[in-house]
């Protein structure tokens, strides 16, 4: 049977911000123009597998001011989350099984 933590309120605060603005930057990215800069399509046939872009306008001004504020947002989030003073109590050999059990504590028990 795994561990359980008792991990402080604003480390899951942080890891659940985590998750938001990862699903959050995935559901834009997903969305917007596969190449920043505006490009013409293409088709290439001769690799081992077709790959067919069409032409993309780019991204706007906007576009790319909110990817990057999802980014440094996520990185700064990534920072806490990974550098949290809770880590030092926890013993070496149970890091990974902690860090993991982090990562899945917004989810609702089986």
């Amino acid at each position: 049977m795994a561990a359980t933590y008792d991990f402080p309120s604003d480390l899951l605060a942080g890891q659940e911000e985590l998750h938001q603005v990862r699903a959050e930057l995935l559901a834009l990215l997903k969305r917007l123009p596969w190449s920043v800069e505006p490009l013409d399509g293409f088709s290439d046939t001769n690799g081992w597998r077709k790959v067919e872009r069409p032409a993309s306008p780019g991204w706007t001004a906007d576009e790319q001011a909110e990817v990057e504020k999802l980014r440094q947002r996520e990185r700064e989030l990534a920072v806490f989350v990974s550098c949290h003073r809770f880590w030092s109590e926890v013993i070496p050999a149970e890091t990974v099984d902690a860090r993991a059990s982090l990562k899945h504590a917004h989810e609702d028990p089986v």
